[in-house]
């Protein structure tokens, strides 16, 4: 509508500037005849009038009226017009005064001083009409760009209304939760979704501090806090929320900072999202995986145990059937001592496993981590004729973690790869990486590989490819992670090799503090 508005709006101006040309032309025309009427008017009193003595007052009274036609060509055509003017009156009253007034020079020189008048005159009255114009001209343009400046406005905040209308409909609309704060943290608005979830009206709450809206708010407030402060970036958060009215919701919250155009915070977006469904179906999937895990872990004990047990009882019928032969005593005995030392294994793996120690977070140089572990197991990958090189680990960024942890993580998947080799050797490379908050140390072989069929089973309790593994290795490497926050992902070429990556979240100004 308003660019209808606008057309009909230049339609009429085009149509008004139109009118306003003809109706000029008209008015010069009608200037014009009005200038030379009155030239030839004067000039005609001055022929039909005495030349006598008692007639010159009357001659002094018609070259004065010469200024009029002269005035008024300056203020009607300018100074051009009041020029041209000028000097016909100069050229009408010279002829007179050079024929009935005595002439222009010696004593009648006051007829020469008349005609400058003339000239005078006529050009400083059309200058000033000049003037008059260019500043009329200039308010003419500065009203059309008011005018354009304003109709721009006009279409400008219509769009912005129109804009505001739109994103008022997606955050009534969206189910998740959209509450913003300003720079310090108090409460700006809320959508209908967040007042839903905490049982208020957004009048209710503007313009308190978030925290002050719930009864237990999981540290909300706080997370808030360090994105204003631009401690961290943002922060997503699964959090069990309590509100005023003792209603309890599991939620992700997600708080990113508020910016203008020119960089500045103006505050943070806080997203809340009712995850408390999904939280229930994913307990039930958990607890239907951790029986899944608890059967095969019972079945991969039960296997690791009844073998080992099995040889024992052999060996000591055996001892019984031996009739006290001393060698075939010995060599029952020192196979009982293999079976219960690594029965002995698989419990301690089994203990470590099943009861695993907090990790103690300290600020942790990931590159001394690896160096430490490449010199401790060099000499074992040496007796392997395996080679073992660490690459841009030294420009990693810290971590908090547990080092001793760290490099039980990065033993258990060198010991693996050593023992993964053909006899003839190889080599072990350590790749360090840094990208998006997380560093990243990739330990790559070119031992045989796993294959395709086998690669889902790697962390699994109890699955190894040799005869006297535990199979809890990896299973440990990834609760460490776990712990940490981290992850660990195995990619395998059969006949190529295999590559662990293990990735750490980076270390964040502030984090000890939470």
């Amino acid at each position: 509508m308003s660019a209808e508005r606008s057309d009909s709006q230049r339609r009429a101006t085009e149509a008004r500037s139109d009118e306003t040309l003809m109706s000029s032309g008209r008015s010069e025309a009608r200037d014009v005849a009005l200038i030379v009427v009155l030239l030839g008017a004067i000039t005609v009193l001055h022929l039909f009038t005495s030349t006598s003595p008692q007639a010159m007052p009357m001659h002094l009274l018609y070259r004065k009226l010469f200024y009029l036609p002269v005035m008024f060509a300056g203020f009607v055509f300018g100074r051009r017009g009041g020029f041209i003017t000028a000097v016909a009156a100069s050229l009408l009253f010279a002829l007179h005064a050079t024929v009935s007034l005595g002439g222009l020079l010696g004593e009648h020189i006051d007829n020469l001083y008349e005609i400058v008048m003339y000239l005078a005159v006529g050009i400083m009255f059309g200058w000033l009409r000049d003037l008059s114009e260019v500043k009329t001209t200039d308010l003419r343009q500065l009203s059309r760009q008011l005018e354009d400046a304003y109709r721009k406005l006009e279409e400008r905040a219509i769009q912005l209304v129109n804009i505001q209308d739109y994103t008022q409909s997606i955050l009534r609309s969206i189910t998740s939760g959209v509450v913003t704060v300003g720079p310090d943290g108090s409460v700006a608005t809320a959508n209908p979704a967040a007042e839903r979830m905490l049982g208020v009206r957004e009048v209710d709450i503007v313009p308190r501090r978030i925290g002050t809206l719930f009864a237990d708010d999981s540290g909300l407030d706080e997370e808030v806090a360090k994105v204003l402060k631009g401690r961290i970036p943002k922060s997503v958060k699964d959090m069990r929320l309590v509100t005023r009215a003792g209603k309890i919701l599991h939620v992700q919250a997600s708080t990113s900072r508020m910016r203008d155009v020119d960089g500045r915070i103006l505050g943070a977006v806080v997203t809340i999202e009712d995850v408390s469904e999904v939280k229930a179906l994913t307990d039930q999937l958990i607890r239907a995986d951790r029986l899944a895990a608890m059967g095969e872990l019972t079945a991969g004990v039960a296997h690791e145990v009844r073998n080992p047990l099995g040889i024992i009882r052999a060996s000591v019928q055996l001892v019984e059937e031996s009739g006290c032969d001393r060698e075939r005593v010995l060599e029952a005995t020192s196979v009982i001592k293999q079976e219960i030392d690594r029965l002995d294994r698989v419990i301690k793996a089994l203990l470590d496993f099943g009861r695993p120690s907090k990790p103690y977070l300290r600020l942790t140089d990931i590159g001394e981590v690896i160096e430490d572990v490449v010199l401790f197991t060099r000499r074992f990958a040496g007796q392997s004729k395996v080679t073992i090189s660490a690459q841009g680990v030294g420009s990693l960024p810290k971590v908090m973690a547990d080092p001793d942890q760290l490099k039980q993580v990065f033993v258990n998947l060198i010991s693996n790869a050593v023992q993964a080799m053909d006899p003839a050797g190889g080599l072990i490379v350590l790749q360090g990486s840094s990208e998006d908050g997380f560093l990243s140390v990739q330990v790559s072989d070119n031992g045989p590989g796993i294959p395709a069929s086998d690669l889902k089973k790697v962390f699994d309790p109890f699955y190894s490819t040799r005869d006297a593994g535990t199979g809890l290795g990896l299973t440990i490497v990834h609760r460490i992670l776990d712990e940490h926050d981290g992850h660990i992902e195995v990619a395998s070429v059969p006949g190529q090799g295999t590559t662990f990556t293990v990735s750490l979240p980076v270390f964040q100004a502030g984090e000890e503090d939470r």
